[in-house]
């Protein structure tokens, strides 16, 4: 292990979680990644093998069964994974945002009812906002929920749900006209339901189907899926928090959450690409010498690692800002816009290295290259990050 992406002031107990999730990355994932990406297969024993680790109650209270342990040490532990395989990261993301929503918004009942189970990855999260008309333009979401004599009637779709088969719960957006007065802000009358359901495709619930599973060109393995709701009949009890109304709020508390742990995963990527490249620089001679020693390749390298390293302790410093507290809606926007962007342009410059082989399945570096850009618009587009920074700085700068 070399000096990039390493973290000062961690204690002792972090130092020993990071070298037993590095240690199991290097024995069950590595070795098998490629091969279960390419036939699109979910990573059953590794999942397995996270559980058995803690992973899944990593940051889950200790009264609950969890381990307690902060954001940063969450964000580095999915550093090591995506390292590994980015869709083993993806698979307890969305769990980790729903389970970081319970704790910070659900009620007594709620956080005794699903946090102990979520600690041992009994219960298997996913976390609904977008829909196929809407993806970062939330205010447009057309799922509704409607008052009944016992609760509500849930009917719309929605889309790019990580874990949508594999969950058997569902933290889900909806609107429902309650929050406020008809005349007050979209985003105050938007609620946020906690749906029980069975895994598995097809009707998992009354009035609740998941299609199927979504094609896409790399993050493979981990399902992306649908939901359809059509006349989901549901309690007043799963409204994360009891009451109507404060959903939007919830979920971009999730969000901001979930973009520190995209720009760890675009690290995670970005060293594991960095790693390929200049090991095999190392290998291939041309011209009578290594490609190391060509002038050309000798700075692409040194950008790729300035690159890593410059994403990484940016993720840090966003987790740490978190961890303390303090709103880090600009910290998270800029970890995960620089994370993204820099992990694509690190994959592309191994892939560059790698020559004509990069091109090839037997290299894991054809995989990098098709898992990148799903984080140039996973939990927000560039732009979207980038008009979050910019409006965020205006607060901060506004002159007088």
């Amino acid at each position: 292990m070399g000096r990039l992406a390493t973290t000062d002031g961690l204690t002792d107990i972090q130092d020993d979680i990071l070298t037993t999730v590095r240690t199991f990355v290097e024995k069950e994932i590595l070795p098998v990644a490629t091969d279960l990406e390419h036939r699109d297969e979910y990573p059953t024993e590794i999942v397995e093998g996270l559980k058995e680790l803690g992973i899944f109650g990593l940051m889950i209270p200790e009264e609950y069964g969890g381990l307690g342990e902060s954001l940063l040490t969450y964000a580095l532990v999915v550093e090591e994974i995506a390292r590994g395989w980015m869709s083993v990261s993806g698979v307890i993301n969305t769990h980790f945002i729903v389970a970081w929503m319970l704790m910070q918004h659900g009620t007594d009942e709620q956080q005794h009812r699903y946090l102990p189970r979520m600690a041992t990855g009994e219960v298997r999260a996913a976390f609904s906002m977008s829909e196929p008309g809407c993806g970062s333009d939330v205010s447009a979401i057309r799922t509704k929920a409607v008052r009944t004599d016992d609760g509500y009637s849930i009917t719309g779709q929605k889309m790019w749900l990580t874990n949508g088969a594999s969950a058997n719960l569902v933290a889900l957006l909806v609107k429902t006209d309650e929050g406020a007065g008809p005349e007050s802000s979209v985003y105050q009358n938007m609620t946020t339901f906690l749906l029980d359901k069975e895994p598995g495709f097809g009707q998992t619930a009354q009035g609740l189907t998941v299609p199927g599973k979504l094609a896409k060109m790399g993050y493979k393995g981990v399902d992306t899926t649908e939901l359809i709701l059509d006349g989901h009949r549901i309690s007043a009890d799963q409204i994360l928090g009891g009451a109507p109304g404060r959903g939007f709020y919830q979920m971009m508390d999730g969000v901001e959450v979930g973009r520190v742990n995209v720009a760890a995963r675009g690290c995670g990527v970005a060293l594991r690409a960095f790693e390929l490249g200049i090991e095999y620089a190392q290998q291939r001679e041309t011209f009578g010498k290594k490609i190391a020693e060509h002038q050309a390749v000798l700075f692409r390298l040194a950008e790729m690692a300035t690159k890593v390293e410059a994403a990484h302790q940016m993720m840090v410093k966003a987790a740490r800002v978190k961890d303390a507290g303090e709103r880090n809606d600009l910290e998270a926007g800029m970890a995960k816009y620089l994370a993204s962007e820099y992990c694509s342009q690190v994959v592309e410059d191994s892939f560059r290295i790698h020559g004509g082989y990069g091109y090839s399945q037997e290299y894991e570096i054809e995989r990098l290259y098709r898992e990148a850009p799903m984080l140039l618009v996973g939990e927000g587009t560039a732009d979207i990050q980038r008009m979050i920074i910019g409006r965020r700085l205006l607060e901060d700068y506004r002159s007088s």
